[in-house]
C-alpha cells in the first residue's frame, strides 16, 4: 500500500526509521527491535540507505525480510549519491519486483570526508530528478521527499527552499517527511509556508528522542544542523545522570507529540535510532498501549 493512501486510511499515521545492520549479531538485535515496535501497531517503516549506496544490499535485505515476516509497509530511502540513471534504475527495478512500492527520494548526503554533493557522470544532481525519473518510469511507486522546518543547510534563502520543495511536489511528490526537529512553531510555521506556495501533499512530522549529551551534540552537527531549543537545554542540564537525560527527552518527544496531534498533523515519523524502548515509553506517557487509538 503506498503511503499516500495510508495516510488517508489514518486519522493519524505513526511510522518509524531504522538503518540497516552491519553484522548478523546486530541483524538479530534489530529485528527483536523491529518486533518490538510492530507491537505499537504503527503505519510503516523506513529503512535508510548509505552514502554513496554503501548499505544497497544491506538495506534490500532489510526491507524484504521486513515485508516477509511482517504485515508493516515498507519505504526505502533512495538517494542520488554516487549511482547514475542506469544503476537508479536497477535498483528500482529490483525493488519493485521485491513488491518494495514506496521510495523516499533523497538528493543524499556527500559521502564521509568528502563536503560537497558532487554527481556521477550520467547521474542525478537534484532530488526532483529522481522523483520525476520514478514517477516516469515507475509510475506504480509511491514516493515521499524530504521537508526542513529549520531550514536546509544548503539553501540560506527561505523562499528558495520552499521554491525547491515546490519543484518536487510538481514532479510528482506524494508527501513529505520532515527532518527532526524539537520546536514545533518551526513545523507549524513550515506547514504555512507550503500551504502559501500552493503544497497540498500530506506533511509528516519527523520526531527523536534526545537520550544522552552525546547524542544531543551529535545532532547539533548532523541531521542538518538541528536547533536544541533553550528550554530543553536547561530541562536537560537539571539532570545529573544518563538516565535523568533519557527521562527529559521521552517526556519532551510525548509533549510534542502530543500538540501535534491537537494541531490535526496527518502523520508522526519516528526517528527511532534502532531503539525501541524510548518509542514505547512516549506511548506510555501518551497514555496509550499503541497507535491504533490514536490513528482509526
Amino acid at each position: 500500500m503506498h503511503i499516500k493512501q495510508i495516510l488517508k486510511n489514518h486519522k493519524i499515521a505513526f511510522s518509524f526509521e531504522v538503518f540497516p545492520p552491519k553484522t548478523k549479531a546486530s541483524a538479530g538485535q534489530l529485528f527483536t527491535t523491529i518486533n518490538d515496535m510492530v507491537s505499537l501497531k504503527l503505519a510503516y517503516v523506513s529503512v535508510t540507505y548509505g552514502a554513496g549506496g554503501s548499505t544497497r544490499n544491506l538495506t534490500h535485505d532489510l526491507l524484504v525480510r521486513i515485508k516477509r515476516e511482517t504485515d508493516l509497509p515498507v519505504v526505502s530511502h533512495l538517494t542520488c549519491v554516487g549511482a547514475t540513471r542506469n544503476e537508479i534504475r536497477s535498483i528500482l527495478e529490483t525493488y519493485d519486483h521485491s513488491g518494495i512500492k514506496n521510495i523516499l527520494a533523497l538528493r543524499g548526503d556527500p559521502p564521509k570526508g568528502e563536503t560537497d554533493f558532487t554527481p556521477v557522470v550520467g547521474g542525478f544532481s537534484y532530488a526532483v530528478e529522481l522523483v520525476a525519473f520514478i514517477k516516469k518510469y515507475f509510475p506504480q511507486m509511491g514516493v515521499g521527499v524530504a521537508g526542513y522546518p529549520e531550514g536546509h543547510p544548503e539553501t540560506p534563502n527561505r523562499l528558495k527552499e520552499i521554491d525547491y520543495l515546490k519543484a518536487k511536489v510538481d514532479a510528482g511528490a506524494d508527501y513529505i517527511c520532515t527532518q527532526l526537529f524539537f520546536d514545533n512553531r518551526d513545523f507549524y510555521d513550515f506547514c504555512e509556508r507550503c500551504e502559501i506556495a500552493g503544497i497540498t501533499i500530506p506533511v509528516i512530522a519527523g520526531i527523536t528522542t534526545m537520550t544522552s549529551d552525546k547524542l544531543m551534540r551529535r545532532m547539533s552537527e548532523f541531521a542538518a544542523g538541528t536547533r536544541i531549543p533553550a528550554r530543553l537545554m536547561r530541562a536537560l542540564s537539571r539532570t545529573n545522570s544518563d538516565k535523568g537525560f533519557e527521562e527529559v527527552g521521552i517526556h519532551w518527544a510525548a509533549e510534542q507529540i502530543r500538540d501535534l496531534i491537537d494541531h490535526g498533523v496527518k502523520g508522526i515519523h519516528l526517528y527511532s535510532l534502532n531503539k525501541s524502548h524510548t518509542s514505547r515509553r512516549i506511548f506510555e506517557t501518551l497514555g496509550v498501549e499503541n497507535t491504533k487509538s490514536l490513528s482509526d
